[in-house]
């Protein structure tokens, strides 16, 4: 509770023990550790940001917390998802928070949601919890967190990664902005990378979920100036913080109930839009290009879309790299042409997105090919299991 009567609180011998670091802190002491013991909040995703908040929410004493997740420990997220330990690979991702959580402190309500949040269930979620805490990385799910919260008066502490940035901020508290001030629309699909397009520095989802940790317990103890109306801005790179103004907008539409989320981010539009695509465009599994390669054919070029970054992980071999962003800014095209010459080309990348997006503009310059269905990932699965997948 963010007012909690104060006196119904109790503080055990163990409490004093272990929160000795937090009861000599004035601006902590006794009643802050009873604000903290008495909060609940919800964390919604655990992933690189809910790892690193969740161990040191759990560390600070907060009474109850709540984890919104439906997937698994995969061995890509032990690069930043500190909160899982490979003996969880393939297991789910909120099971193995748990097990960690009371490791840390075995006093902790935890409190497990094994679904994926949607508009049928946020407000039923959501609405026993003090704070929300945004650890999600697509657009449909944070308007709905954001959408959710408004409704229910809830604090929605936010935080986003991508590459070596990050930032964070408050949203809806004590009469500040929301997510729909920050981002009035959403950006088209695709628009955006996500963090297994573009990847991320395994260290940056620990700072920014460190940071929303801190705007949760000083909303909890009603301590120090929270991020309410500033967005945080942080460059790993450059090791730089900055910070931008963010204030309601007086004409924002009401907010009177949740709706279809994916719908308003375009995601079912999209997903049409690439289906006719995929229809239109010729296509051959991995199985058929592995039979042509060892037919020892010449009359077709093999063409590689991913990042020079990606070729130097894995390759198919024969494929010749020219990477998807030089063709649509025009400069690969003419070097696919060159490359064609008047023989077959074939194209492919990690999954089989990026190359039927370089075979759409490559059509548009006259230029014809086949995509490969899955990519490097299912060549990797299955014609040459030696090959790394990322």
């Amino acid at each position: 509770m963010l007012n909690p009567n104060l006196d119904e609180i109790q503080l055990t011998k163990d409490d004093y023990e272990r929160y000795s670091r937090h009861l000599i802190l004035p601006e902590v002491g006794v009643e802050g550790q009873k604000r903290l013991k008495a909060a609940s909040v919800l964390c919604i995703g655990t992933g690189g940001l809910g790892s690193p908040l969740l161990l040191y929410l759990a560390a600070a004493g907060i009474g109850r917390i709540g984890i919104v997740d439906f997937d698994v420990v995969d061995t890509s997220n032990l690069q930043r998802q500190v909160i899982h330990g490979t003996s969880w690979v393939g297991k789910p991702k909120i099971e193995s928070a748990k097990n960690r959580i009371l490791e840390i402190n075995p006093y902790c309500q935890v409190d497990l949601y094994e679904t994926r949040l949607s508009s049928e269930n946020a407000l039923d979620i959501i609405r026993p919890y003090d704070v929300v805490v945004d650890g999600t990385d697509n657009f449909p799910t944070r308007y709905l967190v954001n959408d959710a919260c408004v409704l229910l008066d809830k604090p929605n502490v936010y935080g986003s990664i991508f590459r070596f940035e990050g930032q964070a901020t408050v949203f809806n508290y004590e009469g500040g902005p929301n997510y729909r001030d920050l981002y009035p629309e959403p950006p088209p699909p695709g628009m955006v990378p996500s963090c297994a397009e573009g990847g991320v520095l395994g260290i940056l989802p620990g700072i920014i979920g460190v940071i929303q940790a801190t705007e949760t317990v000083k909303i909890i103890m009603r301590q120090g100036n929270t991020l309410s109306g500033r967005l945080l801005l942080y460059n790993a790179l450059e090791m730089k913080f900055r910070e931008l103004k963010l204030r309601p907008n007086p004409v924002r539409p009401v907010i009177e109930k949740l709706m279809d989320y994916e719908q308003f981010c375009g995601i079912p539009q999209a997903q049409a839009e690439e289906a006719k695509q995929q229809m239109e465009l010729s296509e051959m599994t991995v199985q058929e290009l592995k039979q042509l390669l060892d037919s020892g054919a010449d009359n077709f070029v093999l063409l590689d879309v991913r990042n020079p970054n990606e070729y130097e992980i894995a390759k198919i071999p024969g494929s010749v790299l020219v990477p998807l962003p030089d063709i649509e800014n025009g400069d690969g095209v003419n070097k696919v042409r060159e490359l064609v010459n008047g023989h077959r080309l074939i194209v492919h990348c990690k999954s089989g997105m990026r190359s039927a997006k370089a075979l759409g503009i490559l059509k548009q310059a006259g230029i014809d090919g086949t995509n490969v269905k899955g990519g490097i990932l299912a060549w990797s699965k299955e014609v040459d299991p030696s090959v790394p997948t990322y």
